[in-house]
């Protein structure tokens, strides 16, 4: 069954690792939905959030695949209901949808989003939230003539309270040492 999985890989920083991931996904003909990369919270290391939608068979041969990189130290994969993710969204309308009525300023309440900057000739309008919830948000402020519209990639979370890099790597460690 076809469904949406977080594929969260750490690594350390070296030119080219992008490229050698994403010809993972090429070569099994599965399209990236979203990536991010950012330091992560232990130091040189960082991490990829990957989104794709495929099968959970599927889904662990790629993350095997990634794995088999120099510079991966390990990668997992999430459904959406094990991780905490958020994407951020801008927005820009023109001016004068703002100042014609005040459906402009109900819309943004609604949706929670917040205004950015106001000039002459545009609002800048940020949204975080799921990616319904920001298309949701475009759909409603297009009405305005949406002149610019740009949606992040996911950042997320693990919903397990357990830090499952930091158990591989101390135990990584542990090992190293004893080899020693």
């Amino acid at each position: 069954m076809i469904q949406e999985f977080n594929i969260t890989v750490f690594s350390e920083n070296h030119i080219g690792l992008l490229t050698r991931i994403t010809i993972v996904f090429t070569r099994r003909k599965v399209n990236i939905e979203s990536l991010t990369v950012s330091e992560s919270a232990i130091p040189g290391v960082y991490k990829f959030t990957i989104v794709v939608h495929t099968t959970r068979e599927q889904t662990i041969k790629i993350v095997r695949q990634i794995e088999k990189q120099i510079d991966v130290l390990k990668a997992f994969y999430h459904t959406n209901d094990e991780m905490i993710y958020q994407e951020i969204a801008l927005y820009k309308v023109p001016t004068e949808a703002l100042y014609d009525s005040d459906t402009v300023e109900q819309i943004v309440r609604k949706a929670s989003a917040r205004i950015l900057e106001i000039t002459r000739e545009y609002v800048v309008i940020e949204k975080t939230g799921h990616k319904e919830e920001t298309q949701a948000l475009f759909e409603d402020l297009n009405q305005f003539h949406v002149m610019q519209f740009i949606r992040s990639g996911r950042v997320a979370l693990t919903r397990d309270p357990i830090e499952r890099l930091s158990e591989f790597l101390r135990e990584r460690d542990a090992f190293l040492d004893a080899m020693d």
